[in-house]
């Protein structure tokens, strides 16, 4: 969450507080009371925030770590897709020498990620 979305968000509850305030006093609450009934009814919503807030971080389901996962497999994926390339176009001699240099045994026409217990990069 930015900056101006948390501002957005707090400006959105001093709204709120006030509309409810309004109301309690429109459906026929005194001043404190309406006070009152306002304030708890921006208790619930603000604890029941933090309650999903909790429950995203005991699951793991948070912004951060989801954006970390995303970014993570798509630069592993572009990592492999330029390591490959570039290994297939190395001369023949070349690739058979880095799999014989990595212990690998097989085709060398194949990239070296591909291969069965190819170190990860």
């Amino acid at each position: 969450m930015t900056r101006g979305q948390v501002l957005l968000l707090g400006l959105g509850l001093l709204v709120l507080g006030a509309g409810g305030y309004g109301l309690f006093q429109a459906s026929g609450f005194e001043g404190f009371s309406a006070g009152i009934a306002a304030s708890v009814l921006l208790l619930l919503v603000v604890v029941g925030w933090t309650g999903t807030y909790l429950v995203r971080v005991v699951s793991g389901r948070m912004t951060f770590s989801e954006q970390r996962r995303r970014y993570r497999a798509g630069y592993d994926a572009a990592t492999d897709a330029a390591l490959e390339a570039r290994f297939a176009a190395l001369p023949t001699q070349e690739q058979e020498r880095l799999l014989a240099e990595l212990g690998l045994e097989g085709d060398a026409s194949k990239p070296a990620s591909s291969e069965p217990g190819a170190p990860t990069p």
